[in-house]
């Protein structure tokens, strides 16, 4: 017959011998890690990041500019500013100030610069010159269903839905609302107007 014995061991746990300053570096990239992940989670799922090119939406936004852009709520208004992703001849997203939705009647004196949406004269604080630019479009148009009508804030250098180029723009080619101007920085508020 054989004997088996059993031995228990323990082991004291040693202190870690790790200096102050390594542990502070490591918890602080700890975190850093944490808030990389959670920013790109938000910038992912909840906004994009997109670069504004030209000078068509003066002075709202600048040549250069960092906008995000929120696809959530894709409840379009007059006086939003949207990215319209429709292709056109130059196959780039725009950006550009919604002026009238589906069912609205636009009107344009070109000799005043008066915009009108369903006869009323619309109050434009935001443009950088009246809208006497005019295109191939023959005013006064009526907006179909499911279709936006947008301008350029700087409406003598904005190729916009004036023009059968841009024409009116479907709403499922509306990328998101502008939500905030993310650089350059200081200047966040993308003013809503209607």
């Amino acid at each position: 017959m054989r004997r088996t014995e059993e031995f228990t061991v323990e082991f004291a746990p040693q202190e870690s011998k790790v200096p102050s300053g390594i542990s502070f570096l490591y918890d602080v990239v700890d975190s850093l890690k944490g808030a990389v992940i959670a920013a790109f989670v938000v910038f992912c799922l909840v906004f994009r990041v997109i670069g504004v090119e030209g000078d068509s939406m003066l002075p709202t936004l600048h040549d250069g500019d960092w906008v995000a852009v929120s696809g959530l709520s894709l409840n379009i208004d007059r006086g939003d500013v949207v990215i319209s992703t429709q292709p056109w001849e130059r196959n780039v997203p725009i950006v550009k100030r919604v002026i009238a939705v589906g069912g609205d009647m636009v009107d344009i004196d070109f000799s005043t610069g008066d915009v009108y949406v369903n006869g009323e004269l619309l109050n434009e604080p935001y443009i950088n010159s009246p809208t006497t630019l005019s295109y191939d479009v023959k005013f006064p148009v009526t907006v179909p269903d499911g279709f936006v009508f947008l301008m350029g804030d700087n409406r003598g250098d904005s190729l916009d839905s004036r023009s059968s180029h841009i024409g009116f723009v479907d709403e499922r080619y509306i990328l998101g609302e502008v939500y905030m101007r993310i650089f350059p920085t200081g200047d966040w508020k993308i003013d809503d107007y209607e």
